[in-house]
């Protein structure tokens, strides 16, 4: 079974059976039942989606199925054809439209895909509005137009270069500084649509590309989530070609790792951590990310008299955080950057810019530049517990187990020890506590882990 409803959105692999597997069938009810919660919760008779595809090979079917379907509520629909999630999510509020749907599974593998869903303002919608839409595709309560009143149909070709423009009339990105140092840059774009939207925006930047796995096929070289151990093409081909520094996208391109110019990670946590120094040292504000990340971010932003707060995971608790605290940056350690100067969502391509301009200020190389921040390691571990065990009461056991030290239970159960920290979620599937620690070294971050499982071991 591969079909994940969630309230962000539905993901499954393709083919199958329905109700199992991302079927026509399940794409179409799930696209009736958002462009339905969108009517029963508008005043306006009229109604206008924005849709765009990642490269995947599944997507121009899905697409046209999204399509068809909301056509036939009567919606109309703008098409972006191949795009990336940040670029939808700012062409909704640009052409007044009142929501979007993006068409990607981002990391996941070619034999998945998916629908997330947008707002009017080209957010993600809330998870109140995803139970909603979720309950409506349950209960199949669409209502169809007559042929009279079916939605109209249009394309666009011009958004990357809507989205590029506003990139570059940022006060925050400085074009002239970065076309200077003509840097090189080798992109692996994972042949999605990284490799039609990034080269743009270099290019606008005075920037030479190299390009790796730049076409959009869809057929992805390698396994598309931007880890160091599925890297090792663009860390050799950074070295061999004298570039300045690597970029890595995943297919819908919200996530961005770099390289540095001797072939080795700049470690994805780092991406945010960079772009937040940068941001930081023009402006005292507050820095969000999620529970999860690395405190590397709150040392950067204290060390600017900044302040710092950390959200649930998810991108969503994330985006709201930074509305409460009106953050400068945010994002997640995962390699996604959020400015909302651009706007609220997980955006590679105004990371890019910005890490150009700081590195362009700096006058450093990449591997300077990471060498100036503090180093940390985490570690993931898991423990999986007989389903008769309350995963709750576990947790509920370890944070009175650390009482004395700094407690966060807002997403789980977090741990700040004073050169460490750990983090302990339930799955919400499966009987299995998530175990991340982060420390100075792998070996101690390896260790703490092990010991937060000896000790929900003597707990139970």
């Amino acid at each position: 079974m591969s079909l994940i409803k969630s309230i962000s959105g539905i993901r499954g692999t393709i083919g199958g059976k329905v109700n199992d597997n991302l079927t026509p069938l399940d794409v179409v009810k799930f696209a009736s039942a958002f462009g339905t919660w969108l009517q029963n919760n508008s005043n306006k008779k009229d109604l206008t989606l924005v849709i765009g595809r990642d490269a995947r090979i599944s997507g121009q079917m899905v697409s046209s199925l999204v399509t068809a379907t909301l056509q036939g509520l009567g919606i109309n629909v703008i098409d972006l054809g191949l795009s990336t999630t940040p670029t939808v999510e700012i062409m909704v509020p640009e052409l007044k439209a009142d929501g979007g749907i993006i068409l990607t599974a981002s990391h996941n593998p070619k034999q998945w895909n998916a629908l997330k869903l947008l707002n009017n303002k080209g957010e993600f919608i809330s998870g109140e509005n995803g139970a909603e839409v979720l309950a409506l595709a349950e209960s199949e309560d669409f209502n169809y137009a007559e042929v009279d009143n079916l939605g109209k149909y249009e394309t666009r070709d011009d958004a990357f270069d809507i989205h590029i423009q506003q990139i570059l009339d940022l006060p925050m990105v400085d074009a002239e500084a970065i076309k200077a140092k003509k840097f090189k840059v080798v992109l692996d774009a994972v042949n999605s649509t990284g490799g039609i939207a990034i080269p743009m925006l270099l290019d606008k930047l005075g920037c030479k590309t190299v390009k790796l796995y730049c076409e959009p096929t869809g057929h992805f070289p390698h396994n598309p989530e931007p880890l160091k151990e599925h890297l090792g093409d663009i860390c050799e081909l950074v070295k061999k070609e004298g570039a300045d520094f690597g970029v890595v996208v995943d297919p819908d391109v919200d996530r961005l790792a770099l390289i540095d110019e001797k072939g080795e990670m700049f470690g994805e946590e780092y991406t945010l951590v960079a772009v937040a120094d940068y941001l930081l040292k023009n402006k005292n504000g507050v820095a969000i990310s999620n529970l999860s990340s690395s405190r590397a971010l709150r040392d950067v932003a204290k060390s600017h008299n900044s302040d710092y707060f950390a959200s649930a995971v998810g991108e969503v608790n994330v985006v709201t955080l930074m509305k409460e605290k009106n953050a400068v940056i945010g994002g997640e350690g995962n390699g996604g950057i959020i400015y909302p100067d651009l706007h609220y969502g997980r955006d590679s391509l105004v990371g890019v810019a910005l890490f150009l301009t700081h590195l362009a200020k700096e006058n450093k190389t990449v591997s300077e530049l990471r060498a100036g921040y503090p180093s940390y390691f985490m570690g993931k571990k898991k423990i999986e517990l007989t389903p008769e065990i309350n995963v709750d009461d576990i947790l509920t056991k370890m944070e009175k187990e650390y009482q004395n030290e700094e407690v966060s239970t807002i997403d789980g159960v977090k741990i700040d020890f004073e050169n460490n920290w750990v983090h302990l979620r339930k799955s919400n599937t499966e009987p299995i506590i998530r175990i991340y620690t982060e420390a100075k070294s792998q070996e101690e971050a390896d260790r703490l882990g092990d010991e937060m499982i000896a000790k929900i071991n003597s707990l139970i």
